[in-house]
């Protein structure tokens, strides 16, 4: 097609964080309404690519190619598959609900605060991240993909230090230092790791000569290109270490609680339902496409990293008083069933981590936003400060449960499908490790349920006695996250048709087949 789709998906709403930003600082409700149009329209443009995609097509769809720097051999090269199709569509379909739901958190806390148009860069910012990972998404040169990877850094830092939760018990000073050292710890973490990868893509230069996925992969069936044992493993590790940086995966995950509790709850959905997604992503196209045999090499070791992930994170979610931190300890462990999924390498499992990238970014975006409401009736975090929200916030306390039981891997909800797919596909080749991943589904299901007890059940507390239930906006951000959440724990099948194709191809890069079943079928 004649028509740049993948482009004007990706460039729309970085047109609309310029527009946002240029706004007048005093027309902060044209600006909200702008940017609001330009997410609706990206959404459409995702939802066109969706429409034109054909799953049993080629494996890359929608092209488009272009001399960039030819001195170099860098192409603006795009192209989607299956699984840059779904996660393209999620990134489109959150973002308006994160702008709805942010409506108000970048509004002066003053009358006539002469900040430079706080609304306006908020606002930009979400759009401006938006584009960046979409184009991550897309990209099919490797150099073209590193700077929207590393480029996105500098939103969200922006987003994570200078538009923090104002919700703190210790005070604005206090806020405005802790803001600053997670924004900081962010920025350093996931700096370091594509300063590592950068080392490996000009590697990847020398051995291949070329960044396009494309032609690397036809020299390799060719035969014109081949990798040392020792060259590929150390480029693998350069790209997977930024990747899993990004995901994170422990030990490298420090950055995210800090970063999540500081941040509003809009800001904190868009660093793990959206951001986050684009390290998971990398390991399928970038690492099992280009680094196949490393890959194989590695998967011991990444698997046991995962289960850490797993179980770690599940461990210190119950522990934890601060409920933007639990969801964050949370969200560490489901990241681990996501990259158990991909290394597992069965059909079942890439295509259950595929899903759970899509799933996670749904729950996660219903119980974070939905947490964010509720912190901003009360103006604490911390779970000791709620009781008896359902009796006097009903629809509130419901939707939260809704959320809290995704986040368990409730059957019959979205999350469950691609939890037990990844559990399936682990468990046929390493049952061991599959055995062991299930008990981060009973931490999941006691630190979810103690969280609801202690904030919505019991004796109403003073300070929540008048805390009004969700009002028509938030219904409106909340309710067709709940209804996804039922529908596809129901029919999960219009993604994993998507998906699935985009696996086994991904499978056959890596030379790897299901196991064969122990009791064959009878006859």
């Amino acid at each position: 097609m004649s028509f740049p789709l993948l482009t004007a998906t990706a460039a729309l709403p970085a047109i609309g964080a310029i527009a946002t930003a240029a706004v007048p600082a005093a027309r902060r409700t044209a600006a909200k309404w702008l940017a609001l149009l330009f997410s609706l329209a990206t959404l459409a443009l995702a939802a066109t690519v969706l429409v034109r995609f054909d799953p049993d097509g080629d494996r890359y769809q929608l092209t488009e190619s272009h001399a960039w720097i030819k001195e170099f051999g860098v192409r603006y090269e795009l192209g989607v598959d299956g699984i840059a199709v779904a996660l393209i569509a999620l990134t489109a379909l959150l973002i308006p609900f994160i702008l709805l739901a942010g409506w108000h958190d970048a509004d002066p806390l003053e009358t006539g605060s002469r900040r430079w148009r706080p609304t306006q860069g908020f606002f930009a910012l979400i759009l401006a991240v938006e584009a960046m990972v979409i184009l991550s998404f897309e990209a099919t040169d490797v150099f073209l993909f590193y700077i929207f990877f590393e480029a996105m850094l500098i939103p969200m830092y922006f987003l994570i230090g200078g538009f923090g939760d104002r919700a703190h018990e210790h005070g604005e000073e206090t806020a405005a230092t802790q803001r600053s050292y997670a924004a900081v710890k962010f920025l350093l973490y996931n700096l370091v790791g594509g300063l590592i990868m950068l080392a490996a893509v000009i590697g990847l230069y020398v051995v291949a000569g070329s960044f396009s996925l494309t032609e690397i992969a036809q020299a390799r069936a060719g035969g014109s290109l081949d990798m040392a044992t020792s060259t590929e493993r150390w480029l693998f590790l350069g790209f997977f270490f930024a990747f899993a940086v990004k995901a994170p995966l422990w030990p490298l995950h420090t950055w995210l609680p800090n970063a999540m509790q500081e941040s509003t709850a809009p800001v904190a959905v868009l660093i793990t339902a959206v951001v986050d997604k684009v390290g998971t992503f990398a390991m399928l196209r970038f690492c099992l496409q280009l680094f196949p045999e490393a890959s194989k090499w590695a998967t011991p070791v990444i698997l046991v990293l995962a289960l850490i992930s797993i179980i770690y994170g599940a461990l210190l979610a119950v522990g934890q008083r601060d409920i933007k931190r639990l969801v964050a300890y949370a969200s560490i462990s489901h990241f681990g069933f996501i990259i158990l999924g991909i290394f597992a390498m069965t059909s079942q499992g890439q295509s259950g981590a595929t899903l759970y990238m899509v799933n996670h970014g749904i729950s996660t975006a219903a119980l974070m936003l939905v947490a964010g409401f509720l912190i901003s009736r009360r103006g604490s975090r911390l779970i000791a400060d709620y009781g008896g929200v359902q009796k006097v916030a009903p629809v509130l306390a419901g939707t939260f449960l809704i959320g809290g039981l995704a986040t368990l891997s409730l059957p019959g909800l979205a999350p469950f499908v691609s939890e037990f797919l990844v559990l399936v596909g682990a468990f046929s080749r390493y049952p061991a490790i599959g055995i062991i991943a299930t008990f981060g589904i009973v931490l999941a299901a006691l630190y979810t349920l103690v969280l609801y007890q202690r904030t919505m059940t019991g004796p109403v507390k003073p300070e929540v006695s008048a805390m009004p239930d969700l009002r028509v906006r938030e219904l409106v951000v909340v309710a067709p996250l709940v209804v996804l959440l039922i529908f596809l724990g129901v029919y999960p099948k219009p993604v994993t048709d998507i998906v699935n194709p985009a696996v086994k191809q991904t499978l056959s890069d890596v030379h790897k087949k299901d196991p064969r079943p122990e009791v064959e079928a009878a006859k």
